[in-house]
């Protein structure tokens, strides 16, 4: 197999890409996608209409560290002289390249032409889209839906549109926006796409990747460049390595061990509470500990102690009480 590169970067012969999140895929999140084998990862998105107003938020997500890399800056917005002064504030953060959120299906970002929104103007995508380019010495890539409904599954003509106008690479979701998460990513209109003999660079496939075994499959049959991969990485940072691990022995890796799983919440708690401090690292921590422990029996109890707790010495003694507690322990993961 080829490598597969966006641009100058090398992403190997068949990357598995983080994708963004919000309130999931922020530095110590990536951290532990990287460690395990994540090739190339993106910040969570990021609003132009934020950066400009210097948003403490919005410029905070621009955070972006040398380990990290290759690493992409997503952006999204529906107004293109704002996305163009956006894309300027992003390229000084130094990002490898800058992702534009094309997918997001949320109501509150739809309504206002960003996001999925604008699959329901093609003609502005593009002429956004070649904007950004513009505005940018760095590789500019585009995440997106397969269209805005069942009507309107343009992809394929979008694809080569936004390939003329300079993107780099293409990330496709496979649903429209009416679907939203609902129902089966469908991955035939990815495989048009790539298969397109107009089409020079790399396509990546997103939806419903969450088994090593599908991973193969849609490598396989739908012939994309690598997959992109959302929820199945929530609490779940061993998914890149066991597919990498998959692919080339068709075997699969233990999974990994409470002890492993609670080593895994330790450090991304160390690291929330370096990037952010004590009190906000402890608060955004909370929503995790459930997906890292997740379908273990007996752990219910524990989580509710951690998700109550405000203190990191009050955390620190519930995880004591995890390694010690011999009804985990006796469990197979």
């Amino acid at each position: 197999m080829q490598m597969v590169k966006i641009d100058n970067i090398e992403l190997g012969e068949f990357p598995l890409l983080l994708a963004p999140m919000e309130d999931v895929s922020d530095p110590p999140f990536r951290a532990l996608c990287k460690k395990n084998g994540a090739d190339l990862m993106f910040t969570e998105f990021i609003s132009s209409e934020g950066l400009i107003r210097d948003a403490a938020k919005s410029l905070k997500k621009l955070d972006v560290f040398e380990y990290e890399r290759p690493i992409g800056i997503q952006i999204f917005g529906g107004d293109i002289d704002s996305m163009k002064k956006a894309t300027e504030i992003t390229t000084l953060a130094n990002p490898n390249l800058i992702d534009i959120n094309y997918g997001c299906p949320v109501k509150k970002i739809v309504c206002k032409g960003a996001g999925s929104g604008i699959l329901q103007d093609v003609p502005k995508m593009v002429r956004l889209t070649a904007e950004v380019v513009k505005s940018t010495h760095l590789p500019v890539t585009v995440k997106t839906r397969l269209g805005w409904d069942d009507a309107s599954k343009n992809i394929v003509e979008v694809a080569e549109r936004l390939q003329d106008v300079g993107i780099k690479a293409i990330s496709i979701h496979g649903r429209t926006r009416s679907q939203m998460y609902k129902g089966v990513a469908d991955w035939s209109l990815i495989a048009e796409v790539k298969n397109n003999p107009r089409m020079h660079i790399p396509v990546f496939g997103n939806g419903d990747v969450t088994t090593p075994e599908i991973a193969k499959h849609n490598k396989d049959k739908f012939g994309v460049d690598g997959v992109m991969i959302g929820r199945a990485s929530i609490g779940y940072p061993w998914i890149f390595n066991e597919i990498k691990h998959y692919l080339k022995t068709s075997t699969h890796l233990p999974k990994p061990t409470l002890n492993e799983r609670l080593s895994a919440v330790k450090q991304h708690l160390e690291l929330a509470i370096k990037w952010k401090g004590e009190k906000l690292g402890l608060l955004e921590m909370r929503p995790h500990y459930g997906n890292y422990f997740k379908s273990i029996p007996h752990f219910k109890e524990f989580r509710a102690q951690l998700v109550t707790a405000n203190s990191l010495d009050e955390i620190e003694n519930v995880f004591f009480k995890i390694e010690n507690s011999s009804d985990l322990f006796s469990t197979s993961v």
